[in-house]
């Protein structure tokens, strides 16, 4: 653990330097164990894939104060890697057709695989919300597959349909909203991701988990999907 100071009233601190499920599940534990802390000493935190944003009052802690007390907070955490039993899993649908997965060839160019087994390799995984960030409900889901690892688009592109889930490196992703972006995409989910009148907004949180569940063009449909251009 390494903690460094990140401004006038926030540290930050270091679990691991890439992505790992050993790593997540330390940041998922720090932040279950500050969130119980007093009232007034934290005001924020912010979970990342490797790394916690830990804001406090300035006005009560210096940040020699907040170092020594997270170093005594998180001394003895104690980390189960296998802590799925502790996040309900949230089971997304996809159609993987021809009409949303407009990158689902270039996918099979870069792994090897052909479109079907892109599909059950995608959809037999359990993924972790590693972090949510770029756009409100953007989860990022790790780790796929190794054979499902991708490079992302040379050109990213101006407008990506809500709903649209892609690949990127050795994650995966769901576009909450309409906006700009570089993931191959392989499919779109009929999914409400972000609602703005319930809380929380979104049904991801950090460490959660997630799998997707493969339908047919009829039932995205009847889900509400819609054929938008990319």
């Amino acid at each position: 653990m390494h903690i460094e100071i990140a401004g006038e009233s926030a540290v930050i601190v270091y679990f691991a330097q890439e992505i790992s499920p050993l790593g997540a599940s330390q940041v998922s534990a720090a932040f279950k164990r500050l969130e119980a802390a007093p009232h007034g000493i934290i005001t924020d935190l912010i979970p990342s894939y490797t790394s916690l944003l830990v804001a406090y009052d300035s006005s009560l802690m210096s940040s020699l104060d907040i170092t020594r007390y997270l170093r005594q907070q998180l001394s003895d955490l104690v980390v189960d890697v296998d802590d799925s039993a502790d996040s309900s899993v949230v089971y997304v649908p996809v159609y993987y057709g021809e009409e949303v997965g407009v990158d689902l060839i270039e996918v099979s160019h870069q792994t090897g695989l052909d479109v079907n087994s892109i599909i059950t390799t995608h959809t037999t995984t359990e993924y972790r919300v590693y972090a949510i960030g770029f756009a409100p409900g953007f989860a990022y889901l790790g780790l796929t597959e190794p054979q499902l690892k991708v490079s992302r688009r040379s050109t990213p592109r101006l407008k990506v349909p809500r709903g649209s889930v892609a690949l990127a490196d050795n994650q995966t992703a769901i576009y909450p909203s309409v906006s700009p972006g570089g993931w191959q995409i392989i499919g779109r989910t009929p999914m409400t991701l972000v609602d703005w009148s319930s809380s929380p907004i979104t049904p991801f949180h950090v460490g959660g988990r997630v799998r997707f569940r493969a339908i047919d063009r009829q039932e995205y449909l009847d889900l509400g999907g819609e054929f938008d251009g990319v």
